[in-house]
């Protein structure tokens, strides 16, 4: 039975989650999640959640994106007292099907002790400002920097073989000359490895990734059940695979999203019949 209430930002009337993040990204999600769902978004203060695991390698995470993000907002919660937190986590690598191609993906976690809820939602990002090179000086880079946009997005750099500090948030060509410079010197092989930075605050295209994930976890966190009216109604997994239009078996691609709630454990069942798939991904059709 559906429980009558209060359905958009009436959801979150006077709640106020602590994010955790030291990269900025509270201007990112702040501003949809303020604006759709009415929750006001505060920073925890003094958190390093570096510890947590870091980009550039030198402490490993642990666990998924979405395992990552819940400790990181649980490390806001108990450092501000809250009941009610929220966090991001991003991974990015080689594209899973198209491995020359960058892709990225992004998850933001909700936690409401208060309700018991832990809510998420994911975005894929098909074209992140993602890519290293090697240099033995800054000379030869031209192409490179002006591909990721250098230097509104920052470069971290490192030997290319070999231990060696990594320097990141390199942001001006004179940090960059004498970074590239001094890594290539310490580098077996004599050169640098320059990437680029992609912690939120150093990567312009990753922030507006981010920014695009919180407009739509604030439209999930402004939807009620329709069994129980708690919040958060939206996805919860991929729907089965589409069947393949010339066999009819299963294909690599997956049907629609099953949607439902966290709360009651209401699903919705897709409308209609499954979508026919590509022969193309069938792996009986196309071995």
């Amino acid at each position: 039975m559906r429980v009558s209430g209060p359905v958009g930002p009436a959801l979150w009337a006077g709640r106020r989650a602590v994010l955790a993040t030291m990269h900025g990204k509270q201007a990112a999600i702040a501003p949809p999640l303020s604006r759709v769902a009415g929750l006001a978004l505060e920073v925890a203060r003094g958190l390093d959640t570096d510890a947590l695991g870091t980009f550039t390698g030198e402490i490993p995470r642990a666990g998924g994106l979405r395992e990552a993000a819940l400790a990181k907002a649980r490390l806001g919660m108990r450092a501000a007292g809250s009941d009610l937190g929220l966090a991001s986590e991003g991974a990015y690598g080689p594209h899973p099907s198209i491995p020359f191609l960058p892709a990225g993906a992004e998850v933001l976690v909700l936690v409401d002790d208060a309700r018991g809820l832990v809510l998420w939602e994911e975005i894929v990002d098909s074209a992140p400002v993602y890519a290293a090179t090697e240099a033995a000086s800054v000379e030869t880079l031209e192409s490179f920097l002006a591909g990721i946009g250098f230097p509104r997005q920052a470069a971290v750099v490192r030997p290319n073989a070999g231990a060696g500090p990594v320097r990141k948030g390199i942001a001006a060509r004179a940090a960059l000359a004498r970074a590239v410079e001094e890594s290539a010197a310490a580098s077996a092989d004599g050169l640098a490895r320059v990437e680029t930075d992609m912690r939120a605050h150093m990567n312009p295209a990753r922030m507006s990734t981010i920014g695009r994930l919180a407009q739509r976890f604030a439209e999930r966190l402004a939807r009620a059940c329709p069994a129980c009216g708690a919040p958060g109604y939206g996805r919860l997994r991929a729907g089965p695979a589409r069947p393949c239009a010339w066999c009819g078996g299963p294909t690599l691609r997956p049907g629609e999203d099953v949607l439902g709630c966290v709360a009651c454990g209401h699903e919705a069942a897709p409308a209609g019949h499954p979508q026919p798939g590509d022969p193309g991904d069938c792996p009986a059709c196309n071995p």
